[in-house]
């Protein structure tokens, strides 16, 4: 497992450099203004729409594929796949026609406060990239598929494709004509499914036609999902209001919203989702033979690991902030206005870090135990309080308002999925995992004082990128010397684990 999640992040790490590079020809093509918001929306409104069934899918489809293998075979595992990718195509369908025919009110919802010119490059542009929904839903079917049976390494990759494709049309479109940045969200999924079709050659997977609503598995599968789908759409929502209330904000709120989310989301993406997806198929199998104190022992071992990565790394965006912000997103049409915007909002959303990525090992617990309803609550109850801190701390904090809201609201769910999770279960170790936070909460600040002194002494003399790049590593070693003195356990763990395989490879 510990291969798996170690070779799943440095190809999410390959995926996200790429996936960012595509952040960054937006800012420098677009800026922050209502072209890249409309751009944003119109991708923003199949993904949300769609990615509330693709969610649930990704969520249920494991255990449950898991479960009918093991009872009745590798044949009749294809044959609720099958039926699967029919229902989501059909289902797809529907959801197009609905969006197309409706889609002015639609991106009024997403973003209200929209001038009439951005309103209607939104809708044109919505109205094509919709069609991507078709080649999504049988993304979603297959990358559970393929994760099911522990190979990560086409799921890992294949947003290697998208991105690259991304790319080049908004480049072509921001040139010559901007309906190709739609286009290219097409073009783009496509070439991420032929990705992971060449993968799924390989497995024992085999199509046959095959379309029965009332196979007693879809029916299982759609009763699990719709809690899943409405603890999905919990997010979703999350992201529809803040959106809305940022396009009345200001002039660009969206798109500084969507740049500062994106180097949290990329965080997120290298540390968390690897260890996430890598446990979810394992979690599922040991619930499922009813190896109880295994369970409880993965949860435990991913929240350590998470808490080790993650809480430096938002100590380094609090230090360096404004500094990642111009190194990144500082040239073209971004000026020193969204520069300055942008950096405020990555604080405040960065705050919740913590609580959105151990939330995600939560709701992986849940679901490997069948258990969709659980989620649904506890996120119903952070998103009604999300809403209110959002209207409140908008109108006396603005853009920055939102991010402190999302943050919060993040940290409260993950709060009562710790409690929720410990009355299904048990005692799963909390004590020693807070024990263990506390040490590397400490380790973190005196992490941050070295990077910060060694940055201010070396910006005196060196570009502040170089300076930067510098103080990150001086921040890194120091920061695994001292946990490696501080005696953390999980710490201890992975140096005895390098200790055996250094002793092996020396024999």
């Amino acid at each position: 497992m510990k291969k798996n999640i170690i070779i799943l992040m440095t190809l999410t790490i390959l995926s996200m450099i790429i996936g960012f590079s595509k952040d960054l020809v937006l800012a420098y093509f677009l800026g922050a203004s209502y072209i890249s918001d409309a751009y944003i929306i119109s991708l923003t409104i199949p993904q949300t729409i769609f990615g509330l069934i693709g969610a649930s899918i990704s969520t249920t489809f494991i255990p449950l594929y898991t479960s009918i293998r093991k009872q009745s075979g590798v044949n009749e595992a294809n044959k609720f796949t099958n039926n699967l990718i029919h229902l989501l195509l059909v289902v797809s369908t529907l959801i197009i026609a609905l969006l197309f025919q409706f889609t002015n009110r639609i991106v009024l919802i997403f973003a209200s406060g929209f001038s009439d010119e951005a309103l209607q490059l939104a809708v044109t542009l919505t109205r094509i990239s919709i069609f991507s929904i078709y080649f999504s839903a049988i993304i979603f079917v297959f990358s559970s598929y393929l994760q099911s049976k522990n190979r990560f390494m086409s799921t890992g990759l294949m947003t290697i494709p998208l991105n690259i494709v991304t790319i080049a049309s908004i480049f072509v479109g921001a040139k010559y004509n901007l309906s190709y940045l739609a286009l290219g969200a097409i073009v783009a999924t496509f070439f991420q499914l032929i990705f992971i079709l060449i993968d799924m050659k390989k497995s024992d997977y085999s199509y046959k036609l095959y379309f029965n609503i009332k196979d007693k598995n879809i029916k299982k599968i759609l009763t699990l999902s719709i809690p899943a789908i409405l603890g999905s759409s919990v997010y979703q929502i999350n992201v529809l209001v803040d959106r809305t209330l940022a396009s009345s904000i200001s002039e660009g709120g969206i798109s500084v919203l969507s740049y500062s989310n994106k180097i949290t989301a990329l965080m997120y993406a290298i540390l968390v989702v690897p260890i996430a997806t890598v446990i979810y198929p394992n979690l599922s199998k040991v619930f499922a033979n009813s190896e109880y104190q295994e369970f409880k022992r993965i949860i435990r071992a991913s929240l350590g690991a998470i808490n080790l990565l993650i809480i430096p790394s938002i100590v380094g965006i609090l230090i360096f902030s404004n500094d990642i912000v111009s190194l990144l997103y500082g040239r073209g049409q971004f000026d020193a206005t969204a520069i300055f915007m942008t950096t405020e909002a990555l604080i405040f959303y960065s705050i919740g870090i913590i609580g959105m990525s151990t939330r995600e090992i939560f709701y992986r617990s849940f679901y490997a135990m069948q258990d969709t309803k659980t989620p649904l609550i506890n996120a119903s109850i952070s998103l009604l309080i999300n809403i209110v801190l959002n209207v409140i701390l908008s109108r006396y904090m603005g853009l920055n308002g939102l991010a402190l809201a999302t943050s919060l609201s993040a940290i409260l769910c993950s709060i009562l999925l710790i409690i929720s999770l410990r009355k299904k279960i048990g005692p799963f170790g909390m004590k020693q995992i807070s024990l263990s936070f506390l040490k590397i909460i400490f380790a973190s600040l005196l992490m941050g004082l070295f990077a910060k002194l060694s940055f201010d002494f070396l910006s005196i003399s060196l570009t502040q990128s170089f300076s930067l790049l510098t103080a990150i590593v001086v921040g890194a070693v120091s920061y695994f010397m001292i946990i490696y003195f501080m005696k953390i356990e999980d710490v201890d763990v992975i140096v005895a684990e390098i200790k055996k395989r250094l002793s092996k490879a020396a024999v």
